[in-house]
């Protein structure tokens, strides 16, 4: 076999490999999140007086067993938003209570948690620094993206420009100018330093969290992972069972009462 051949063949393709990282990029969780908080950092920029609105961004703070992190945070007279960003597509199912919402792209389901009580946290964190109660911080959750509600949503839970709307349709004066001052210098000094080590241990500390009500165990055939999954079809609808990650290539299958975590 002539390597070399081979060698200059690869090499003619280089060009290409730009592109294939690149739609990699754009197709990770963590280029959604940056384009999802660019886009409204963009809308509040152009649509709110900055002599009003000010917007705060990328806020992460100590907690007691760890930290929060805020994609958004806007002061004013009229209160505090806390903004919580969602990028995603496909029709979304949830209500104010339900503690998972659902997102379904064609026949391909998924499950998130509820972004109104992960956005409950942030402004619990941010009432307690700043010593608001609930009439001066409002909790606002925005999709973008190419997705649609299914459900009836609350009036914070918003599309696009509707967090826009949602804001500007809050016109009680609730805080005074010299309150909105202090708002800004203390959320400043009590934020940890944006930093790409900060942001590794939050992340970290929210990996901790989701193992722990999300626990998995090793798949006995292959050593992949067993994730816990539910029966869609047949007889067996609704029955739940460990199921291997590496699916379609692994095809272990233990009831989830023979594996307990």
């Amino acid at each position: 076999m002539d390597f070399s051949l081979i060698l200059q063949s690869l090499w003619s393709l280089w060009y290409v490999l730009p592109f294939f990282l690149f739609a990699a990029i754009i197709q990770s969780r963590w280029f959604k999140g940056v384009l999802g908080e660019f886009i409204i950092n963009i809308l509040a920029r152009w649509k709110l007086d900055k002599m009003v609105y000010h917007l705060i961004k990328n806020v992460t703070l100590p907690t007691q067993n760890g930290t929060t992190q805020i994609d958004h945070i806007i002061v004013s007279v009229y209160g505090v938003f806390v903004v919580e960003t969602k990028n995603l597509r496909g029709w979304i199912y949830g209500s104010e209570r339900q503690r998972m919402w659902t997102q379904k792209i064609y026949k391909h389901t998924h499950q998130f948690q509820n972004p109104l009580h992960q956005n409950y946290k942030h402004t619990k964190t941010l009432q307690s620094l700043l010593g608001l109660d609930d009439t001066q911080v409002h909790s606002l959750v925005v999709f973008i993206g190419n997705s649609e509600f299914k459900t009836p949503m609350p009036d914070n839970v918003t599309y696009g420009m509707g967090y826009i709307r949602f804001i500007l349709n809050r016109t009680e004066t609730v805080l005074s100018r010299a309150q909105v001052i202090d708002i800004k210098q203390t959320i400043e000094q009590g934020r940890l330093a944006r930093t790409l080590k900060t942001h590794r241990e939050h992340i970290k500390h929210v990996q901790t969290i989701v193992n722990t009500k999300n626990p998995t165990k090793p798949c006995p055939k292959c050593g992949g992972t067993l994730v816990l999954r539910e029966t869609k079809k047949g007889i067996n609808k609704g029955q739940r069972f460990w199921g291997c990650a590496s699916f379609p290539q692994c095809r272990v299958r233990i009831p989830a009462s023979e594996y307990q975590p």
